[in-house]
């Protein structure tokens, strides 16, 4: 699996890297997944969604991605009659921010490793604690936040083509 790319999240009023996929979450509980498509490796869930951390509750304020019908994906979705934000109450573990250099590239998933992670622990969509995780200096020369080092990208499906453009 190559790197994915990360969701975003405003917190403490800046856009960070989001290593977490928090609507995944929705989705195993039964919630309404409309079904994406993935036109990338580095984009296997077909969404990146935009979320909020107000006054210590998560939301989820955006949603980007192509629908397996072709149409594109945003917020109401998944959640209809809901176009702006939506608080994620079935959302609870950890989400995690990485910060500083890179350490590490790890070419499958969120693996790679930077010089700190800002863990935030959720219970029910709100913010109950906080961790930071330091592990290490990076080179001078190392890169600076969080990226991926490759991927494929394919054409999007049509309704009705199975084979998207790859096979």
């Amino acid at each position: 699996m190559t790197a994915q790319f990360a969701e975003t999240l405003i917190y403490e009023g800046k856009a960070v890297s989001l290593l977490s996929n928090p609507l995944t979450d929705y989705f195993r509980l039964g919630g309404h997944d409309p079904g994406f498509q993935s036109t990338s490796t580095a984009l296997w869930r077909g969404y990146i969604g935009t979320w909020e951390i107000m006054h210590d509750r998560l939301y989820l304020i955006a949603l980007r991605g192509t629908l397996e019908s072709g149409e594109e994906a945003c917020l109401e979705s998944v959640f209809p009659g809901f176009p702006e934000r939506v608080f994620a109450h079935w959302f609870s573990g950890k989400l995690r921010i990485p910060q500083g250099k890179q350490l590490k590239y790890v070419h499958m998933g969120y693996g790679s490793t930077y010089e700190c992670d800002v863990m935030l622990m959720l219970k029910n969509g709100v913010l109950i604690g906080q961790e930071v995780h330091t592990n290490g200096v990076g080179p001078q020369d190392a890169t600076e936040g969080y990226s991926i080092g490759g991927m494929t990208v394919w054409p999007a499906r049509k309704q009705g083509d199975l084979s998207g453009g790859h096979e």
